[in-house]
């Protein structure tokens, strides 16, 4: 099996050093990067350490303020250097009926121009996305109808917005290729994988007969990211034995 890791999890050193975390990285059997942030490294440098590496980027998390028209292209240009064919969004305000409808808009408007350049766009979850904003609007429900977009489903925080994950899985099987397998308590507070009440192992099983890539995503950088990324990867290896 080939996992990924999201870049957001080893902050704690790549806000510094890019390039050599994706080193780091690599060496702890991760073959794909989810990049969440270049801290200003061109993308031609990023590509050359990925293939000297022996890596890929699955995806990368990338603000929806780089898909404006002023910047599109750029971001465009950027992501088809290092290799990247998936866009994922992750997060927003949506707290309200008129953010919601801006920012379907926005996804309607930039979906077609990225596939055009061979790009998929996407969006990534947290737990807010789940509950009702003040104003009766329900997130997901219209990013899932009034969108044709993928989702990246966060596995973690779907469980602590209330929801089943295993369920959800199954549910948007058709419009979910990658999922974030992630761990810790009902109450937000994340762990390693593993450590932990969120249903890894069985989000690991589910992800696998369903042909989902994994990513691991692991937040608190403690005592660091990169050891918190060595422990989720002997989770996995025992996962699959």
């Amino acid at each position: 099996m080939k996992y990924g890791l999201q870049m957001y999890s080893v902050r704690d050193v790549a806000q510094s050093d890019l390039l050599g975390t994706i080193e780091k990285v690599a060496a702890l059997g991760y073959h794909y990067a989810e990049f969440a942030g270049f801290f200003g490294i061109p993308a031609a440098d990023v590509k050359a350490k990925l293939d000297e590496c022996g890596m890929e980027v699955s995806s990368t998390h990338t603000g929806w303020q780089e898909l404006t028209d002023d910047v599109i292209d750029k971001t465009i240009e950027y992501h088809k250097t290092i290799g990247n064919s998936f866009i994922i969004i992750p997060g927003a305000d949506l707290s309200d009926q008129q953010k919601l409808d801006d920012f379907i808009a926005l996804v309607n408007k930039v979906q077609p121009v990225l596939a055009q350049a061979g790009i998929k766009l996407g969006y990534h979850n947290h737990a807010h996305e789940f509950k009702l904003n003040a104003d009766g609007s329900h997130i997901y429900e219209q990013l899932k109808s009034r969108t044709n977009m993928e989702l990246e489903i966060d596995t973690y925080w779907a469980y602590v917005g209330g929801q089943d994950p295993i369920a959800m899985m199954h549910e948007l099987k058709d419009r979910v290729h990658i999922i974030h397998i992630k761990d810790g308590s009902a109450d937000g507070h994340g762990t390693p994988l593993g450590m932990g009440t969120a249903p890894a192992a069985e989000v690991y099983k589910t992800a696998c007969e369903l042909g989902m890539q994994l990513i691991v995503e692991s937040e608190t950088c403690t005592p660091s990211g990169l050891e918190e990324a060595r422990i989720c990867m002997e989770f996995l290896k025992a996962q699959e034995k």
